[in-house]
């Protein structure tokens, strides 16, 4: 089972990243640095899956299954104890996790 306290779904190819800084600037938990080439995956372990980073990324350097983390579908699994974190939502317009 997927424990995002443990893990995240995040993934960064650095390789495509042109260093425009927009990842850096929108992450609220700074998991991204700006670097010299390119941008730094500095705090992984601080991700929280609000998926900001990849929906500004200009060149999708960066994927993260939105909401996986969310506080809702976290605080929800800790009240029910039913271990899922997930919620549901996948990151559609208008919904938690929205665009």
């Amino acid at each position: 089972m997927f424990n995002s306290y443990q893990e995240t779904t995040l993934h960064y190819d650095q390789s495509r990243c042109i260093n425009c800084g927009f990842c850096s600037s929108v992450c609220p938990h700074g998991v991204f640095l700006s670097g010299s080439e390119a941008a730094v995956l500095a705090k992984p372990e601080s991700c929280m899956e609000c998926g900001a980073c990849a929906l500004n990324c200009p060149v999708k350097a960066i994927h993260v299954q939105s909401g996986v983390g969310c506080a809702h579908a976290m605080i929800r699994a800790a009240l029910t104890g039913s271990g899922v974190e997930s919620c549901g939502c996948g990151g559609d317009e208008g919904d938690c996790c929205g665009k």
